[in-house]
């Protein structure tokens, strides 16, 4: 793995299932969520695709306690059937929910502390 990679790579992806919507304007697409961090997110793409990846999207995940985590995301990759986005805005409460689902998922405290750390400097 080259430097640069290793920096993009600063935050944990963590497998994660949950009922996942992309939206743009008017149109929406169920996805397979495959992986999630404090950054962004990982996906499969849809059999149907007209997403444009100039204009930013909006990323629902549903879990399922029934908490919505809500994040406002741009397409950063389109390759071998996967769709990588980037969280550029997420509100207060997902990013609570989001915060404690990595933190289960990591099982360190010192992890997160030292991925939200890093969330920060971006």
């Amino acid at each position: 793995m080259t430097d640069t990679s290793q920096e993009r790579r600063r935050f944990q992806r963590i497998a994660f299932d949950a009922a996942t919507v992309l939206s743009q304007g008017d149109h929406q697409w169920p996805v397979e969520l495959l992986d999630i961090s404090l950054r962004g997110l990982l996906v499969r793409c849809p059999a149907i695709w007209h997403g444009d990846p100039q204009q930013p999207f909006t990323a629902r995940l549903s879990l399922d306690d029934g908490t919505q985590v809500q994040m406002d995301v741009q397409l950063t990759r389109d390759s071998q059937g996967l769709l990588g986005f980037l969280c550029q805005h997420i509100d207060l409460e997902s990013i609570s929910h989001l915060r404690r689902l990595v933190e289960l998922n990591l099982g360190d405290s010192s992890l997160l502390e030292r991925e939200l750390a890093a969330l920060s400097d971006n």
